[in-house]
């Protein structure tokens, strides 16, 4: 496994709308070690999760994984599952604000409204389907995730520019009331 270089905002590959993969392809035994890599940069940057076109490959290919984050403490465990050609659906009309940062838009962070409820169908890493119901905090890490797929960061979702700030400035203005909201989250919609 190697740990491959993040791509930064700015680079046309995380503005790529991503291409679903054949399971004949998935199965590949370059995508399962590209896969095995994905995995290994995400927990080296202590992701909460990370997708294919932040290392440079424009295929339909997200992981996510929740193991007592230290970047986000207040998001509960979740575990490693890897999702290829996802989709997720709004289930209802839940909504609320987050704020966000990104491994491909360092140092920087800003609000987001995220479905609370969403319904996931994908195939996992071996071409089985898997199908899921996740909420609250971990419903906007999927949201987040599987943005990517379609090129899109969370800088693209973020409605009131004003509350974009550096990772220094939330933590000394912004990080006690928002770690609040997110607790409040959590004992509300779980996950």
């Amino acid at each position: 496994m190697a740990v491959l270089p993040i791509r930064l905002i700015g680079d046309p590959v995380l503005r790529t709308v991503c291409r679903r993969l054949s399971l004949d392809e998935l199965r590949s035994e370059d995508v399962q070690e590209f896969i095995d890599d994905l995995i290994e940069t995400m927990r080296d940057a202590n992701g909460a999760g990370l997708a294919a076109p932040q290392v440079g490959r424009a295929v339909a290919i997200a992981a996510v994984q929740i193991a007592d984050n230290p970047r986000y403490p207040y998001k509960p465990n979740f575990p490693l599952t890897v999702f290829v050609n996802p989709t997720v659906t709004a289930i209802g009309h839940e909504t609320e604000s987050l704020y966000e940062g990104c491994l491909s838009v360092p140092n920087l962070r800003g609000l987001v409204s995220r479905s609370m409820h969403v319904h996931i169908d994908a195939l996992d890493r071996h071409g089985h389907s898997i199908t899921l119901d996740v909420h609250g905090l971990t419903a906007g890490t999927f949201q987040h995730e599987f943005d990517h797929l379609e090129g899109r960061l969370f800088v693209d979702r973020v409605e009131d520019s004003s509350t974009f700030c550096t990772w220094d400035n939330f933590d000394r203005f912004h990080k006690t009331a928002f770690v609040q909201r997110a607790e409040s989250i959590v004992q509300q919609y779980g996950g």
